[in-house]
């Protein structure tokens, strides 16, 4: 099973990309005539409570029921085919670059071994592993290749694998959340640059770094959309439902006033822009392979709360995009059909139904 960006074994005229994460789950479907792509089907389902925890599924059966509902009630078009590419949770995954001397890719494929054993904390019979030659070097080394290689624990791979089947589809790939959202939210531009991509989720916040479109090192701290509900309901003493409202209406509050919102948050925003510059600052001083980060790219359904990119912008004294997942989707002159303020939240499933598209045989 390729983990990576890689051509998968089915045609892309029947293939969905499923996003599963810990509290809902979403799907997308592309349609392609030749000259330009539609949306076929979409939709997006909350899981129940306690189904899937920290990228472990919980209840399998009640995952599988979750995801033949969401089938049924997608739309404008039902689905039909039962070929999928699933999100696999970057929690739980291994993602390195590798330097190894030159050689032929059969001796590659050895080598990969031995470098998973140093660079990975499970042992190498517990994990599922992938490699990519990146043909663009990420050092200067003399002699020597570069690989992207992903691991990802068996335990994690049989579990998604199991509860697709369950709903009654067929795996044809799995990648990781970072990969996906690659192939989505950067434009052509960004490939000759070093980006970061800052997805804030419902849980967690996950932080991918890539340098020409490859991603180089990925992080996630538990700083998520529902952790700030969760400040606000209880720094205003209101229900966690009232506090979102509240959130969807007002956002992070006034900075410039220093109103009561902005004071219950911005102990959270401040620990959050810390983390971003943490993450910054290893990927340049620990890993060296760029001067410096050219753009960040905001996503999640988090990226949608009012104010929080021009705080995190003034904060960072850096320029904050809030991400395009149509960036490589040709509508031609239509619109696509996911609002405008939903849209960051379907990235990673609109990055594995492209891989359909970008990858058929």
């Amino acid at each position: 099973m390729s983990f990576l960006n890689k051509k998968i074994g089915s045609s892309a005229a029947g293939i969905f990309g499923l996003d599963l994460s810990d509290l809902s789950i979403k799907l997308v479907k592309f349609e392609d005539n030749g000259s330009e792509e539609k949306i076929s089907s979409f939709g997006s389902l909350q899981l129940p409570a306690g189904s899937v925890s920290d990228g472990e599924i919980k209840k399998p059966d009640q995952v599988a029921a979750s995801i033949k509902k969401l089938l049924e009630i997608s739309g404008p078009r039902k689905i039909k085919t039962k070929k999928v590419i699933c999100s696999l949770p970057e929690t739980k995954a291994f993602l390195r670059i590798v330097s190894i001397p030159k050689m032929n890719e059969a001796e590659i494929g050895e080598a990969v071994k031995w470098e998973m054993e140093a660079n990975i904390p499970l042992p190498l019979e517990q994990v599922y592993y992938d490699w990519q030659l990146v043909t663009e070097a990420l050092t200067s080394e003399k002699n020597k290749i570069n690989l992207l290689v992903v691991a990802v624990s068996k335990t994690t791979v049989d579990e998604a694998i199991r509860v697709i089947e369950l709903a009654g589809l067929e795996v044809v790939g799995l990648e990781i959340e970072s990969i996906a959202q690659n192939r989505s939210l950067l434009g052509k531009d960004d490939y000759n640059k070093t980006v970061l991509v800052v997805d804030i989720g419902d849980r967690r916040t996950s932080f991918s770094i890539s340098k020409e479109g490859v991603p180089c090192f990925t992080s996630s701290v538990p700083l998520s959309g529902k952790f700030l509900s969760d400040v606000i309901a209880k720094g205003m003493n209101i229900s966690f439902e009232a506090a979102e409202k509240l959130k969807m209406e007002h956002g992070i509050g006034s900075a410039s006033k220093k109103d009561a919102l902005f004071k219950i948050v911005e102990p959270i925003l401040e620990n959050f822009s810390q983390e971003i510059e943490k993450s910054i600052s290893f990927y340049l001083s620990g890993l060296g392979y760029s001067k410096d980060i050219d753009k960040i790219i905001i996503c999640g359904g988090g990226a949608n709360t009012k104010g929080i990119v021009p705080y995190l912008s003034k904060k960072l004294g850096r320029e904050i995009q809030l991400g395009n997942p149509w960036s490589n989707v040709n509508f031609g002159k239509k619109l696509p059909i996911i609002e405008k303020n939903q849209s960051l939240q379907y990235s990673t499933a609109v990055g594995l139904a492209l891989k359909g598209l970008q990858y058929e045989d």
